[in-house]
């Protein structure tokens, strides 16, 4: 099957970005990646604060320690502290001052959570200090080599190797760069610029990166580089920015640049350049920017007491600009730019697989039971970081997906390049163009949800239904699906945002079996067929937001082992879409109750069809087309989870041990 074209310039508004494809460095390392958020500023403002309020913006990414660094007019000043942001603010002083920064918050995975661990680290001189995102997987040897020549290094961390690295290229003993030859100290006419260490250094590192450097030698200077780990610049008015996330660039300026794999920036207040990371081309000086649709008040919570609860409400102008444009009703089908794929191509199309990770992997396995039921290929969801480690035939006939709402997510990546690698065709469903998935796969669909800021994903699961039920319609109308089936489904993706709006408007019902649930030590979601992925999110939802321990099971599966588990203590929330599994589904709900559990029923079936007094609580959703059932039906459980933790004092935006962004292996 011919490769899909990228998008072009008519398509390019409901699309991901049309960059070409790359192939990043895949690190195979046993250690696991640095998620962090870094920003940097390089002007004619004092940064302290700009500083703070990128890593405000950030701090989704990790949130266990935060550190900056600012260059004025007595040099290198860092101070770095265990903890949230807050506690780094608390512990600047008022005169941290200067007109160059950088500044960083981690989620610890390699060295625990210490003053000495957060980042920036420093060279030995003190004159160097580095942020940075990612693996080096050779940091041991280093680290080795760097304490035989005397180096001290003062953390547990890999990114402490590369500021020793970066500030003694020579390799000489701690201190000042020395010439290797005789060990004098490098005066400041012969030291190569800061580049050209930063290049060297890299040179010596394997594994994946994205770091910011800053030398107070070089006052009013950047250096940044990419490997495998995003890095945006931001263009403002005698200004820059750099960070690896343009949530934290979207108050300063609208105007990105998104670093490609081995590259390199210099970044000053009026001007930028890049080489590569091997120096086989000279500077490329400006490229084109990117302007970033999304705005500084989508990190504003905007009177909602969390971002989840702000996300969760925002579902119906999501789900309405996920469908804007894309639904043709002359045709009876759907459009999705993005992907262009011809009907010869989607005629030649033998298999779908769809990969992604947690909420992504269940969105794509409704995904899946879509496209299957609609266009009659077969389709199935599979965990991303599992599928490159069992050697995977790749079938050329067989359209992979990739889905992620960072774009960035590691294990979908690595997965995404294992493909590419053996000549298969994979399209990303993201919703951060322009993001590592998006520019490997070349081709795909941008999801349009907006800026998610908590940890935990709502609306863009919600809206990544959405855009699977478009391409059931698109892939089924090609195929099997007649013109009838397709007005059926444009009708009721028509009726959606309205319909999540009257979802929402019964808070109080969905808020009043969370504080139910919140007094559980343990819960069960069960659903079947396309109602068993909104099982599956629903129990994840409830464990991450909550920390109440809950399992998604397939309905017919509970006789099977989990129905030793079903006592009065234990809830059940089960998934009950109307149609004719409706009686089957209601069979699994006898089952508990004839063992004494505490039912919930979430359904759009009327009550005439439902015995309400069969069950202990009941939410019901607006009744829509059966394939779009579950899309509706998952919105409940989001309520359900976010009150529970409520009602528990959970830290519901920033859930303990997990982050947002997750560019770990």
């Amino acid at each position: 099957m011919p490769h899909p074209t990228s998008p072009n310039a008519r398509s390019a508004a409901s699309s991901t970005a049309a960059d070409p494809v790359v192939t990043p460095h895949r690190p195979d390392h046993g250690r696991p990646l640095t998620i962090c958020g870094i920003i940097g500023y390089v002007g004619q403002r004092e940064c302290r604060d700009l500083l703070l309020d990128g890593l405000a913006q950030l701090e989704y990414r990790g949130y266990d320690s935060a550190g900056a660094a600012v260059i004025g007019a007595s040099g290198l000043k860092v101070v770095k502290r265990a903890g949230r942001v807050a506690e780094l603010e608390t512990a600047l002083p008022k005169r941290f001052r200067g007109t160059t920064g950088i500044a960083h918050t981690r989620w610890a995975t390699n060295g625990e959570p210490t003053d000495a661990n957060a980042h920036p680290h420093v060279d030995a001189s003190g004159h160097i200090a580095v942020v940075h995102n990612g693996i080096v997987e050779n940091a041991d040897r280093l680290r080795r080599e760097l304490v035989d020549a005397g180096h001290v290094l003062v953390s547990d961390t890999d990114t402490e190797v590369l500021a020793h690295l970066i500030g003694d290229p020579a390799g000489g003993p701690a201190g000042e760069p020395t010439d290797g030859s005789t060990g004098d100290p490098i005066d400041d006419a012969a030291r190569p610029p800061l580049e050209e260490r930063v290049r060297a250094a890299l040179a010596r590192v394997s594994g994946a990166y994205g770091i910011a450097v800053v030398d107070d030698r070089e006052p009013g200077r950047i250096v940044v580089a990419r490997n495998g780990s995003p890095v945006v610049l931001g263009i403002g008015a005698k200004e820059m920015l750099v960070a690896s996330d343009v949530a934290a660039l979207v108050r300063h300026t609208d105007q990105v640049i998104h670093l490609d794999d081995g590259e390199l920036a210099i970044v000053e207040p009026t001007a930028y350049c890049t080489i590569t990371l091997t120096g086989d081309r000279p500077a490329s000086g400006e490229r084109t920017p990117t302007t970033v649709t999304v705005r500084a008040a989508d990190f504003d919570t905007d009177g909602h007491d969390t971002f989840m609860h702000k996300e969760i409400h925002e579902q119906p102008a999501a789900v309405d600009r996920a469908l804007r444009g894309r639904l043709d009703r002359r045709f009876a089908t759907a459009h999705l730019g993005g992907i262009d794929l011809t009907a010869r191509d989607v005629l030649g199309v033998r298999r779908v697989k769809i990969l992604g990770c947690g909420s992504a992997f269940y969105a794509g396995l409704l995904g899946a039971h879509l496209v299957e039921s609609l266009s009659r290929i077969p389709a199935d969801a599979e965990v991303a970081s599992e599928f490159r480690f069992r050697n995977p035939v790749i079938d050329p006939d067989t359209l992979y997906v990739a889905v992620s709402q960072s774009g960035e997510t590691y294990d979908t990546l690595a997965a995404v390049q294992e493909i590419a690698r053996k000549g298969g065709t994979v399209m990303g469903v993201v919703n951060t163009p322009g993001s590592s998935i998006a520019r490997a796969c070349g081709t795909g669909v941008h999801l349009h949800a907006g800026a998610e800021i908590s940890v935990t994903s709502t609306k863009t699961f919600t809206v990544t239904a959405v855009v699977f039920a478009l391409l059931a319609l698109h892939l089924g109308r090609v195929r099997d699906l007649g013109p009838a089936d397709g007005r059926r489904l444009i009708d009721a993706l028509d009726a959606l945002p309205a319909q999540v709006a009257q979802v929402l408007a019964s808070e109080d019902d969905a808020a009043a079996v969370g504080a139910r649930l919140a007094s559980a030590t343990s819960a069960f979601y069960v659903g079947r067929v396309g109602a068993y992925p909104i099982a599956l999110e629903g129990a994840q939802k409830l464990k991450e937001v909550s920390y109440v321990h809950a399992e998604a099971y397939q309905g017919a599966e509970l006789k099977h082992g989990p129905l030793a588990l079903i006592d009065p203590d234990v809830p059940t929330v089960v998934v009950l879409p109307s149609g004719e599994l409706l009686e089957k589904a209601m069979a699994s709900a006898n089952e508990i109750r004839a063992r004494r559990g505490p039912v919930v029923a979430v359904t759009d079936a009327a009550a005439t069809e439902l015995d309400d007094t069969a069950f202990d609580a009941v939410l019901r959703v607006p009744r829509t087309e059966p394939e779009l059932a579950p899309v509706l039906l998952s919105i409940p459980l989001q309520l359900v989870a976010y009150h529970a933790a409520r009602a528990l004092g959970r830290d519901i935006d920033k859930p303990r041990n997990l982050a947002k962004s997750v560019t770990v292996e």
